[in-house]
């Protein structure tokens, strides 16, 4: 049995935890922020490869209980025309469909969980530094602390400080050129189906809603930014400032984007894209990375939390079945699948900048000719389809 100390109690963190836990080692969870703190951003979809990822522990349930089914999506264009209909994966053999869940209500169910199974998890505890001997890792925290396992894992975001251990000149993050936001509507009726996530290529920029059970309307925008914005640049755009730019940006689509916004009491304030083409160095010794730390993706790609998750079962599997070479064996099995989904966003989000008057009747006559074949496919197929064999043993 070997002590994993985990660096991060997000998504990634939590959900290794308990993995490793299913396959009897001892998981420690170190998070830097506080007990009350629930995560941040708006919402997610959490894809059907990442929900039967979960099977194995049974934590498919509880996924589906915090969310709502979304199974189908809706690609339109911002003169109002609808371009076509795709599944957002075909459905599981049980009927799961994808789920949008609040990354909150995300976050906030699976710490619960890991309670409840008994996973020693401390807060406030900041990562600062940790060294490494043929037979143990030693974890050393900002409060001046220090703890020491068989194993780090580094479930830290992307910017992960366990990245930079084991490299120090790992590279910085990939500005994505979009600022995405949000927020959520009572008491407006749009008439539409419960669980649709409706997408639409806007004038200039693009705008995505979906209707809960609840009949409340959850939405996102990706608005075009070239610039990379600082953090005082970012907190600027707040409150009527915000909310009238971003009519100002939809004010000529005809989609309901316009009508949503005025109606949304709290927009949340804006965030910047990143991602990382590709992490040269995944592992160092007996350290190693995870999530967004390893391999951050674009939104766009709609399988942040999903590969997450991928990564978690594929981890716990390693140390099950090859525990002397886990974390390279792990790398193997990840490392091609995470680069095409980090590809994948990238393209999905550069379909979603400000082309330009001309650029923007080129974009919309490309994919109007493309997405209205009756044979269309789409391209985020083989991020959906994919599975994990949690039995099958894995060789070195």
């Amino acid at each position: 049995m070997a002590r994993v100390l985990i660096a991060g109690g997000g998504i990634a963190g939590t959900i290794t935890a308990i993995a490793l836990q299913e396959v009897g080692h001892e998981p420690v969870l170190y998070e830097a922020s506080g007990r009350g703190v629930g995560g941040v951003g708006a919402f997610l979809t959490l894809a059907v490869n990442g929900l039967d990822a979960l099977r194995p522990f049974g934590l498919k349930p509880l996924v589906k209980a915090a969310g709502f089914d979304t199974p189908r999506m809706t690609i339109g264009l911002g003169n109002g025309h609808r371009l076509a209909e795709f599944p957002l994966g075909e459905p599981l053999p049980d009927g799961t469909t994808s789920q949008t869940i609040g990354r909150a209500d995300l976050y906030r169910a699976l710490r619960e969980e890991a309670d409840r199974r008994g996973v020693p998890t401390s807060y406030d505890k900041r990562l600062t530094a940790a060294t490494q001997t043929s037979s143990q890792v030693t974890a050393q925290f900002e409060d001046g602390t220090a703890t020491s396992g068989d194993l780090l894992i580094g479930a830290d975001g992307l910017r992960s400080r366990v990245r930079r251990i084991i490299d120090p000149t790992a590279p910085e993050p990939r500005y994505v050129p979009l600022l995405n936001t949000g927020g959520r509507v009572t008491g407006l009726d749009l008439g539409d189906e419960p669980g649709v996530m409706h997408m639409a290529f806007g004038r200039k920029a693009f705008f995505a809603h979906v209707v809960h059970p609840d009949r409340s309307v959850w939405w996102f925008a990706n608005v075009p930014r070239a610039t990379e914005p600082d953090r005082a640049e970012l907190a600027a755009l707040r409150g009527p400032v915000w909310r009238a730019a971003l009519l100002r940006l939809f004010a000529r689509d005809r989609f309901p984007a316009a009508r949503i916004i005025e109606a949304t009491e709290e927009i949340y304030r804006p965030w910047a894209t990143y991602d990382f083409p590709s992490v040269p160095v995944w592992h160092r010794g007996r350290i190693g990375i995870i999530g967004d730390a390893a391999h951050a993706t674009s939104p766009a790609a709609g399988q942040g939390a999903s590969m997450a998750i991928e990564d978690a079962v594929t981890l716990a599997r390693c140390l099950r079945d090859v525990p002397e070479t886990a974390l390279a064996t792990f790398e193997s099995l990840r490392r091609t699948r995470v680069e095409a989904v980090v590809a994948q966003g990238k393209r999905n989000s550069d379909a979603k900048g400000a082309p330009g008057p001309v650029g923007r009747l080129l974009r919309d006559f490309f994919l109007a000719r493309t997405l209205s074949k009756p044979s269309a496919e789409d391209p985020n197929e083989f991020m959906w389809s994919h599975r994990i064999d949690w039995a099958a043993p894995v060789s070195a």
